[in-house]
């Protein structure tokens, strides 16, 4: 009786191990679809998401917007600067903020070099760690 019982329990808990929790496997399926959503997202917008810059320049001189952008890249090597023409201006935007208070906090310090720079909206590169 006693190899009957115990017999029994052993594989009664093997059972249970073995069976599976649906709503986990609903939870893994889930998970599953969302990141090839997330991939599927990132390789149409070529994992750039919004964010803020702060632009420093715009003008019509490329001579001009290029010596800014050395400038700037010489004074302030913790942020990227970025070139951009949007015709007829040569615009220089700075760093890839993913809120407007990290911007605001960069714009801080540009203030005193570049009076006349700005926070705008835009898309920005991913961090790299």
């Amino acid at each position: 009786m006693k190899v009957f019982v115990f017999t029994y329990l052993l594989l009664l808990s093997v059972l249970g191990i073995a069976q599976e929790n649906p709503n986990q496997l609903q939870a893994e399926l889930k998970v599953k679809q969302l990141i090839e959503k997330k991939a599927t997202y990132n390789r149409l917008c070529n994992g750039e998401y919004d964010g803020f810059r702060i632009k420093i320049h715009f003008g019509v001189d490329r001579v001009k917007a290029r010596e800014i952008k050395t400038k700037f890249a010489a004074k302030f090597q913790d942020y990227t600067p970025y070139e951009d023409y949007d015709q007829p201006n040569f615009i220089i935007v700075v760093g890839d903020f993913r809120t407007k208070i990290e911007a605001y906090e960069a714009w801080k310090k540009f203030l005193t070099e570049f009076p006349n720079s700005f926070i705008i909206k835009s898309k920005i590169k991913p961090m790299r760690i």
